[in-house]
């Protein structure tokens, strides 16, 4: 990865790594969390000097509330304290489900979880932190106890609030992926890249200086706009058609162009997205090993995205 980042993303002219990390690192205090196959401080450190020489800002990304599982697979936090779980002993195998989320008003889940945001900003020597907080769709469950009945879009902004005001007394930053907070229903965006499940208009009670991440991967819907008028700074972020990356692009000109100085300011560009494993992705990139068709066309996208951007 180190090689990627100083050979790679300092040509295509990257300014800023946003990393998945999750429960893969060695946490010291809760070794219980971490996967097998966890990064060292070592590894850590080693991938924050190669970004910090490369003048990339890295920034490390925690699933938080929800994707706290994926398939049959519950991930560390729940595996370890299943008594967080915003649905406790439903969906064996987690069946029926998309992702497991966490309970946001379990007495004790935070001291958990800002103890893993802690060390990860540590480990990365990282001054924001991207949480991730996309497609919750487990929030408010009659299931949970404790937020049975409850407003899921309170639950929701209540989760953002104690995520940014936590890193905030440490002069951190926080970052978010938007989609929870566009309306599916009157938008007509539906279900995944929008809320049709009431936690939209949290985007009212959360601070202004949470940076929103909008992916929208079939169409460049232009929500980002909407956002940036709101007060909130927002990245577009597209994923595997060039097509749609070019108009978000469009998008930001328009708005820089058209908008007024405040709300241009606020539109702070592309955050290119990939999910398929880095070792796919970069063997796309180079085109020197076994990949597959999905990190191809991530890297197609990146590359042509990354021209258009470089040429602005």
């Amino acid at each position: 990865m180190t090689k990627f980042i100083r050979e790679v993303l300092v040509k295509e002219g990257v300014n800023t790594l946003v990393l998945e990390i999750d429960y893969r690192y060695q946490f010291q205090r809760h070794p219980e969390v971490a996967d097998p196959d966890a990064l060292s401080l070592a590894d850590a450190r080693a991938i924050a000097a190669a970004a910090r020489e490369s003048a990339i800002e890295l920034i490390p990304l925690v699933d938080l509330l929800g994707h706290q599982s994926w398939a049959k697979t519950t991930f560390g936090l729940l595996r370890a304290h299943p008594e967080f779980d915003e649905t406790p002993g439903l969906y064996k195998d987690n069946e029926g489900i998309y992702c497991r989320s966490y309970c946001p008003l379990h007495p004790q889940v935070h001291a958990v979880v800002f103890d893993v945001i802690d060390e990860i900003m540590d480990a990365f020597q990282a001054h924001t932190l991207h949480a991730g907080m996309d497609e919750v769709f487990l929030i408010g469950e009659d299931a949970c106890p404790r937020c049975k009945g409850k407003d899921k879009a309170q639950l929701f902004a209540g989760e953002v609030r104690a995520i940014h005001d936590h890193l905030a007394a440490k002069g951190q930053r926080l970052w978010i992926w938007s989609d929870r907070l566009i309306d599916g229903q009157t938008t007509g965006i539906g279900e995944w890249e929008a809320s049709k499940n009431g936690t939209a208009t949290a985007r009212q009670s959360i601070p202004k200086d949470v940076l929103l991440c909008d992916w929208h991967y079939e169409s460049a819907h232009p929500t980002m706009l909407a956002f940036a008028l709101d007060g909130f700074e927002v990245l577009s972020a597209p994923w595997r058609q060039p097509g749609v990356g070019m108009r978000q692009l469009d998008l930001i000109d328009l708005g820089r162009a058209e908008g007024s100085p405040e709300v241009a300011a606020r539109l702070r560009g592309v955050l290119h997205t990939t999910w398929s494993s880095f070792a796919e992705f970069s063997a796309a990139y180079w085109k020197d090993g076994p990949t597959n068709a999905e990190a191809q066309e991530e890297a197609l996208c990146f590359r042509e995205v990354m021209r258009r951007a470089r040429q602005e």
